[in-house]
């Protein structure tokens, strides 16, 4: 089997969808299994109905009704007759949603969080394998929490492979196409789980380790993998091959074209992943696989924003030993803080991190119980690999450099 991830950009209107039905004809259909995850920003949109739901807002059921309307629009755009099938079904995916955040008693946001995010992969992929039925491109919906099961780590679940592999092995049909959503799975309990954001490329992953495929294809705005974001960085570099060891570095740095567990289970297997345009369909795109690291040679930057450097200096001059870094340490890994780059001398020690689940106010608290904290907020970090002295000069150029730290290989730079 082949497996292919849409991502929200190649379904955000009827017009996406209806290309996406078209890559098929032109690149084949047959044996497949494609991840689809939530249409456009519906995701955020979800994310701004639960922060409203625990705010008790007076936005909360307009924020609601906007998702609502946003794929109804969609509908009206795809299919004909109002009384499809499609939007029965669609509608009582969002009676289900609705009757969740009335009855629901948990405080825990990120449970709720992962139960109320899910309808967005759920009502995605129900729509467009309603679309597909109803030009006779007939497939296969699956619920994708029926196969990959995982902890209760809710919003950055872990998966259960033995038994993941179990479930897919038996349950997915081969032979024909299979629509599934990308991001979900389900703890033991049967509740929804997810596995972090931008997680539906792992979910392709972890369909093509289990079934074996022959390849994965993450189908994008952009012709293939380049070496800098667009956004940031002008005359951008298609990358045509890369090494499964340099695009894990490429996605541990930051590199958001590839989930950065997407890599490990494909590397196992040696099955090779593909990042093509879903404009250009018949383009080469770039291959990650077995082979040369980078083709062309070339410096790769990556740019995080919104990152947050923490200084620890320690109150009586004593020296920052093991001990203390271990204290440190325990703690990022409890509030679940995500750590970038790490610098220390003899009395400090700053980490350059992103607090992905607001939990550095609590942290702060703690920390300045034993060390003087200082930080600041909304940095931006930079990382070149392969980098040059002109790559270098070029990041550097009109920023205030707060921490540079350089590697045979790799330079990075925190900058205000």
């Amino acid at each position: 089997m082949k497996v292919f991830k849409f991502g929200g950009a190649s379904v955000k209107d009827a017009e996406s969808i209806k290309n996406v039905y078209d890559v098929l004809q032109k690149v084949g259909h047959d044996d497949l299994l494609i991840v689809i995850s939530a249409m456009g920003k519906t995701t955020n949109a979800l994310e701004a109905v639960i922060k409203n739901y625990f705010e008790k807002s007076s936005e909360f059921h307009a924020s609601l009704q906007e998702v609502r309307k946003y794929h109804n629009q969609i509908l009206l755009d795809l299919f004909d007759d109002e009384e499809h099938e499609v939007f029965f079904t669609v509608n009582s995916h969002f009676a289900d949603l609705e009757y969740f955040l009335r009855s629901n008693k948990s405080p825990n946001y990120n449970f709720v969080y992962d139960q109320v995010i899910s309808f967005g992969e759920i009502v995605s992929t129900t729509i467009v394998s309603y679309y597909f039925n109803h030009l006779g491109l007939k497939n296969n919906w699956i619920d994708v929490r029926n196969f990959i099961k995982t902890d209760a780590t809710y919003r950055d679940a872990n998966v259960d492979w033995e038994q993941t592999q179990k479930l897919i092995s038996k349950g997915i049909k081969k032979k024909t196409l299979n629509i599934t959503q990308g991001f979900l799975g389900s703890d033991e309990n049967n509740f929804t789980t997810t596995l972090g954001r931008e997680g539906s490329d792992y979910t392709a992953a972890i369909f093509a380790y289990c079934l074996s495929a022959e390849s994965v294809t993450i189908w994008k705005d952009v012709p293939g993998v380049l070496n800098a974001d667009p956004r940031y960085f002008e005359n951008a570099i298609l990358l045509n091959q890369i090494s499964y060891r340099e695009a894990i570095e490429l996605a541990f740095y930051g590199a958001t074209v590839i989930h950065p567990k997407t890599l490990q289970p494909l590397q196992k297997k040696e099955i090779p992943l593909f990042v093509k345009s879903f404009i250009n369909p018949l383009l080469p795109g770039t291959s990650v696989s077995k082979g040369e690291d980078l083709e062309p040679k070339t410096s790769c930057f990556i740019v995080k924003k919104n990152q947050l450097l923490i200084s620890l200096s320690s109150i009586d001059f004593s020296f920052i030993m093991e001990e203390n870094i271990s204290e440190i340490f325990a703690l990022l890994h409890k509030f679940k803080i995500k750590v970038s780059l790490i610098q220390n001398t003899a009395i400090s020690f700053s980490v350059c991190i992103e607090d992905k689940f607001g939990n550095f106010n609590e942290l702060k608290s703690i920390l300045s119980k034993k060390f003087k904290v200082s930080y600041n907020e909304n940095v931006s970090l930079y990382t070149i690999r392969h980098f040059t002295k002109e790559a270098a000069e070029m990041v550097e150029k009109d920023k205030t450099v707060l921490v540079k730290q350089i590697s045979r290989e790799t330079m990075q730079v925190v900058t205000f």
